[in-house]
């Protein structure tokens, strides 16, 4: 080693941080090639009796450093917490797992028990992970609680390397009556696309100890969000979600608003650049009218979200007491949009809570085609079951043994497929069997057999009668559930009005005045609530334009509405 090497090496160990039972190395860009290199570092280690942290960070360690340093190790028993991001600059890919093979076999060796693990910034993709497979499955890891492997390129391969080495170390572990407990494991920035995503949440559905998870910037669409949302629901103490920048479109969020209202405890929602869309915003309002009591910052930045539904996301956060930053930057408001957004946030007092909104990209074009192939399915079913006695179909979770839906009478069945006045009379009390044709899991079904029902409607006293009643018995049973799954249904309703531009194949109907006048007299019962109301109000007042055919029924339901509004508040 060249004496000038030696002389910076000397320099830079006499900045090192010794104290509290760490090591510091960090941040100091050695570059250890050897062990001639790392004599002095080893010597500092061995002579440190009580070493619980070691921090390489921000140095390059070449194999051979790393057999020396680890050799060093192996008498460190008492070592809980190893800072080891940003360590490998410069190296062969190839020589990465070794040398973790290395520090990893020194851990079991010395019967080291960590609580912390960071290998962050280090781009070692698959192999990488093999070079810590091992480590993660021993006893050295399972009492770890802290994993953060950001920015490694795991990929998809990596991912599932991954997955399987903490369930292994789950199974031992619990063999031995201390099951691996996990708190916070951040991944992001590593292409774990669907496949390392959906093996990952095998592993956290397992564990269930989670309390933050960390996964941004991962090419992940609803697939494997729906994945990681199942297992989310499995992990009560969950406090952090951050999915920002992957892809969650309209079925991603529902099914992670649907794993949210199962938790209590979550403080910080981002789910920026995650396309959750006007749909999903208003199942994730939804969830926080009822649930997150103690949520502190939401973030739904960039997702194409509109003015009505943004407003609907505003109303539901207003009474969150511990609230402190709303984000809605860079969604599709325009600027007027902006400003009502503004203004109802300092209506309620709120407006130093919204996150600045200078990256807007303005109202959305009508003729805008979306570009996922998302279909209607909506995920919206209340299944307090394990996931594992479930089955999808066509996206709608639901039992694979729950017992058959009645059989529908012919009358009911022709009624449907051509419905006229005529035939509702003539149901009499079948008509009572209307109700079984309608699901709050299936929102789109529902909200076409109600404009159905509706579209029935006259002034004829005997058929409004019929009419009216009929709509009162579907529309009770439809909203008298949650507010995620009424929201949804509403959701769908506003869709098929052309009050909310839809995923998929769920196309706007040709609405009639009598199918508003339902409406106004629906909003009128005791089953149709101030928050749907509310809801429906903010997408009319918005949208007015997309019922000008039927304008006189049109203002009549604007009315009343804002009279229920007014008079709950």
């Amino acid at each position: 080693m060249a004496s000038d090497d030696i002389a910076q090496l000397a320099d830079a160990l006499s900045k090192t941080h010794v104290g509290d039972g760490e090591l510091s190395y960090k941040g100091l860009g050695l570059k250890l090639d050897n062990a001639e290199s790392v004599e002095d570092l080893v010597r500092e280690m061995e002579q440190y009796p009580g070493l619980r942290a070691l921090r390489l960070e921000g140095n390059t360690v070449g194999v051979d450093a790393a057999r020396a340093i680890a050799k060093a190790l192996e008498s460190k028993d008492l070592l809980q917490r190893c800072y080891w991001s940003d360590m490998f600059t410069g190296r062969l890919r190839s020589e990465i797992p070794t040398a973790l093979r290395s520090l990893g076999g020194a851990l079991m060796s010395a019967g080291a028990r960590l609580t912390e693990l960071d290998l962050s910034d280090n781009a070692f993709g698959p192999d990488g992970v093999k070079g810590i497979e091992q480590l993660l499955k021993s006893p050295s890891c399972h009492t770890l609680q802290e994993l953060r492997l950001n920015n490694c390129g795991m990929g998809i391969g990596g991912g599932k390397i991954l997955a399987e080495a903490l369930i292994d170390g789950h199974r031992q572990s619990s063999a031995h009556g201390a099951p691996l407990k996990l708190r916070v494991f951040v991944a992001g920035r590593n292409r774990l696309e669907n496949e390392g995503a959906s093996a990952l949440a095998k592993a956290f559905q397992l564990m269930g100890s989670l309390e933050e998870v960390h996964m941004p910037q991962n090419g992940i669409n609803h697939a494997g969000v729906m994945a990681l949302a199942s297992a989310m629901r499995h992990n009560p103490e969950l406090r952090v979600l951050n999915f920002n920048d992957n892809t969650f479109t309209k079925r991603g969020t529902l099914a992670m608003a649907q794993a949210l209202r199962h938790l209590r405890n979550v403080q910080v929602i981002n789910f920026g650049d995650c396309l959750v869309r006007s749909e999903g915003a208003i199942a994730l309002a939804a969830v926080l009218t009822e649930g997150l009591p103690i949520l502190k910052e939401l973030n739904l930045s960039f997702g194409e979200i509109t003015e009505a539904a943004a407003l609907v996301v505003a109303q539901a956060v207003v009474d969150k007491p511990d609230m402190e930053k709303v984000d809605l930057n860079g969604n599709s408001l325009g600027e007027e949009g902006c400003e009502a957004l503004r203004e109802a946030m300092e209506n309620m007092d709120k407006g130093g809570m919204l996150a600045s909104l200078s990256d807007d990209e303005g109202e959305p074009d009508d003729d805008e085609e979306d570009d996922d192939d998302d279909d209607d399915a909506s995920d919206c079913s209340e299944d307090d079951e394990e996931d594992s006695d479930n089955v999808k179909e066509n996206g709608i979770t639901r039992k694979d043994d729950s017992p058959a839906k009645p059989q529908s009478p012919a009358e009911i069945m022709s009624f449907l497929s051509c419905p006229s006045a005529e035939r509702l009379l003539q149901l009499g009390e079948m008509r009572t069997s209307l109700q079984q044709q309608v699901d709050a899991s299936d929102p789109h079904k529902a909200a076409e057999v109600l404009l159905k029902i509706a579209s029935l409607y006259s002034e004829e006293p005997e058929t409004k009668s019929a009419v009216l009643e009929t709509i009162d018995a579907v529309l009770r049973k439809l909203l008298s559930g949650s507010a995620f799954q009424s929201y949804c249904f509403l959701s769908s309703l506003l869709v098929m009005m052309g009050l909310l531009k839809g995923e998929g194949k769920m196309k706007k109907v040709s609405l009639v005045p009598g199918q508003l006048l339902c409406l106004e007299h629906a909003i009128q019962q005791d089953y149709f609530s101030q928050h749907h109301a509310s809801l429906l109000h903010t997408f009319m007042s918005k949208n007015s334009g997309a019922l000008e055919s039927c304008s006189s029924a049109s203002e009549r339901l604007s009315s009343t509405l804002e009279k229920k509004c007014h008079d709950q508040h």
